[in-house]
């Protein structure tokens, strides 16, 4: 593309200087990327701050609390405990990755299922927390 508006910037400065240099111009600003201020303002500035309902320490039922330890902890990080436990022991199903598969500790969680989706995976923390 470049040498392309190059050819036709030669060809237009032979007809008429002030015209090439006109659309070499406009070429040039259509390809330069346009950043807005409010964009690279709000990269500058603070940090996210989590919010503070995810952040609160939760109580675990007895079930849950065999699979990701018994101390109060905040949702967040039992989902990721749950995700570590599930990856250890191998329980994601192989041919369809959403899939959980249930073992000793994770049946009476999940209801007495053998299989739930990743996405039943936070209603299954909310049924088992206080």
């Amino acid at each position: 593309m470049a040498k392309k508006a190059k050819k036709s910037a030669k060809k237009a400065a032979k007809k008429s200087p002030k015209k090439a240099a006109k659309k070499a111009a406009k070429k040039s600003a259509k390809k330069a990327p346009k950043k807005s201020a409010k964009k690279s303002a709000k990269k500058a500035g603070k940090k996210r701050k989590p919010n503070a309902a995810f952040m609160a320490p939760l109580t675990l039922s007895p079930a849950l609390s065999e699979v990701v330890g018994n101390r109060p902890m905040p949702r967040t990080e039992i989902i990721k405990k749950i995700w570590d436990y599930i990856k250890k022991n191998g329980l994601q199903d192989s041919k369809n990755r959403r899939m959980i598969n249930a073992d000793g500790k994770l049946k009476p969680l999940f209801g007495g299922k053998n299989q739930i989706s990743m996405f039943e995976l936070a209603k299954v923390v909310n049924n088992n927390v206080k």
